[in-house]
């Protein structure tokens, strides 16, 4: 999940939550995006469901620009496969602590 503050107005909260099965997609699918009250209830669900969140304004706000269930455009790729590799880092070291 990634969460930021809109660019036009920086009191916004903005969410977009993206879903990636690598055997099955052939790139993330964005599965829920919002602004103010909708984006604080799609970050309190990710928090509910233990589910990783990152922080980054320019690509929240890039991906308001998308369909739900529609795949990432390839110029966001990029960024997207950083935040991946984050948060499987960070998944990674939440499931060795509670070993």
């Amino acid at each position: 999940m990634i969460y930021g503050c809109d660019d036009m107005n920086k009191k916004d909260k903005i969410a977009a939550a993206l879903k990636y099965d690598i055997d099955k997609d052939s790139a993330p699918k964005l599965v829920a995006k919002g602004k103010g009250l909708v984006a604080k209830n799609i970050i309190e669900k990710g928090k509910e469901n233990n589910i990783t969140i990152y922080e980054d304004d320019k690509l929240a706000t890039q991906l308001q620009n998308i369909q739900l269930q529609e795949e990432i455009p390839i110029e966001l790729y990029e960024a997207v496969a950083e935040i991946l590799v984050f948060i499987s880092k960070i998944d990674s070291q939440k499931v060795k602590s509670n070993e």
